[in-house]
């Protein structure tokens, strides 16, 4: 399961940084201690030969995942995952909220709440939270994605009922004031200007290139916000948009780690069931049309030392057998020193010293719901023109495509999978456990669909990887987007002019 692939580190308006304790991993520490991980098992590729569609990869034995799943009568669901061996507890709450569907006329208000949502409750003082999280050792930490907004601590199992405590307080109600909204709205345009504006290659591509590549508002708004927008909130809209997106019915609780089942469930019934019951929003129309011709943009970085290059092809929906196809593709075609395009890009041809990417660049391929781009990008020296970075790209794509992939190397994707599955369900701080449990009890309502991974995998042959590559890494159904250094842009990218922000850069900061 390609849980988190090489990625770049993820954006700083998306993770906030560690607080008051060395022993505290922010989102970002934990997804670059994935992606080596993840990096590993990789060997020498062996030489492509034909193969039969029948050939199946080897066997080995399922994930076993401890999962209870359940619903309170106000709507919240709740994951449970029972794991003693080592005496720390990791609490989720996921809402049902994320940069795409928040409502228009409100963009950035998904990532402002998730700093509003550190500013104390009327029972708990801001910084509360933080006493009793590092007070005790733990950690904890919250970010925006896509499709949800998460808040997590890690602690001594000592200290679950107070960490339940404060997750069901802030789920009943915040303390927000006019100098506190002020306050987090000044935060976050400054996360703009210091972490992409002002930054070489800032939101290159996981902000820009969506807006380029697709369609629907919803897809291709900035992510970050319109800062005009932000700072015409008012408390009247913080509150309206808590009563909408923080409602139990929109939200999932997850509890992993060493804890007393039957005591931990009669705190949830405790501190969470007397919340009163709330509408769950109705969710926006999110669906992308087919792309029928390709798209090609390019736009200035004025600061970005040398030329950079993206390549975006929409995916498969999610949970068909081309998406699980997909990930093969992904784990053959980019993942590792083994992958086709590191061997041809930076090896062979000398382009770049990395080329990197994959499905969904703000998390990985579980945990959204709804339209993804399988992303590929590199950073190049400018002897070496946008139209060759294209052309390898392209013959390596085209290789790939050319016969299906040999039981070895569907063994060595299944391999480097299945390690990374192992590795974040493994982890010591059991985030990677709960941010897969949450993500299949928000999309699927299917938290044990943790233990079958392996097996929907598994079921991919060689035929249709190379089908799933054949149909959606097709031209007419990508987005290249072309980074330039110090060369004027050839257009403004969506939604520069609304910002206010320096317009070639895109706008998607």
């Amino acid at each position: 399961m390609n849980v988190s692939p090489p990625r770049p580190p993820p954006p700083a308006h998306a993770v906030r940084q560690p607080r008051f304790t060395s022993a505290m991993m922010s989102w970002a520490a934990l997804t670059a201690t994935y992606a080596v991980l993840l990096a590993g098992c990789v060997t020498a590729p062996a030489p492509r030969q034909p193969t039969s569609s029948a050939a199946a990869p080897l066997a080995a034995p399922a994930l076993q995942v401890p999962v209870e799943y359940y619903s309170l009568a106000n709507g919240l669901r709740v994951v449970l995952s029972r794991d003693p061996t080592l005496p720390t507890v990791t609490v989720g709450v996921y809402y049902r909220i994320g940069f795409r569907t928040e409502p228009q006329g409100r963009t950035g208000f998904a990532h402002l709440f998730e700093h509003l949502m550190f500013q104390g409750t009327p029972n708990l003082p801001k910084g509360g939270l933080d006493q009793i999280v590092s007070g005790n050792g733990g950690m904890l930490n919250g970010s925006t994605r896509f499709d949800f907004t998460n808040y997590f601590q890690v602690v001594p199992a000592h200290v679950l009922e107070s960490v339940l405590w404060v997750e069901a307080d802030r789920m009943r109600g915040l303390d927000i004031n006019a100098a506190s909204l002020a306050n987090q709205q000044g935060v976050v345009k400054n996360e703009v200007r210091v972490n992409v504006l002002n930054r070489p290659y800032g939101g290159f591509p996981w902000l820009s290139l969506p807006q380029y590549a697709n369609t629907n508002w919803n897809n291709a708004h900035n992510f970050y916000g319109d800062l005009t927008e932000l700072d015409a909130a008012t408390l009247e809209d913080v509150q309206s948009f808590f009563n909408s997106y923080y409602a139990p019915s929109n939200a999932v609780l997850v509890v992993a780690g060493d804890f007393d089942t039957v005591r931990t469930k009669a705190w949830i019934d405790q501190h969470f069931g007397s919340l009163p019951a709330r509408a769950t929003p109705a969710r926006p129309d999110i669906s992308e049309p087919v792309q029928t011709v390709e798209k090609r943009a390019s736009y200035l970085d004025k600061i970005a030392p040398r030329p950079a290059l993206a390549v975006g092809w929409h995916m498969p929906e999610r949970n068909t057998q081309d998406w699980r196809a997909m990930s093969i593709v992904d784990q053959l075609l980019l993942q590792g020193d083994a992958s086709l395009l590191r061997q041809r890009i930076v090896r062979d041809q000398g382009i770049s010293s990395s080329i990197d990417g994959g499905v969904n660049l703000l998390g990985n391929e579980y945990n959204y719901d709804g339209p993804m781009l399988f992303s590929v990008y590199l950073i190049h020296d400018a002897k070496t023109s946008s139209a060759a970075v294209l052309a390898a790209i392209d013959a390596t794509v085209a290789e790939f495509t050319a016969r299906p992939p040999t039981t070895e190397e569907m063994n060595r994707a299944m391999t480097t999978l299945r390690s990374g599955l192992y590795d974040v369900v493994g982890s010591s701080s059991r985030f990677g456990l709960v941010d897969l449990l949450a993500a299949f009890a928000l999309f699927d309502d299917d938290p044990a669909r943790i233990n079958r991974l392996e097996a929907e995998l598994r079921s991919v042959t060689p035929a249709q990887v190379q089908d799933a590559a054949r149909r959606w890494l097709r031209p007419e159904n990508r987005t290249v987007l072309t980074l330039e250094a110090g060369a004027a842009p050839k257009e403004a990218a969506p939604g520069a002019a609304k910002t206010g922000t320096n317009q070639s850069r895109g706008g998607a900061q």
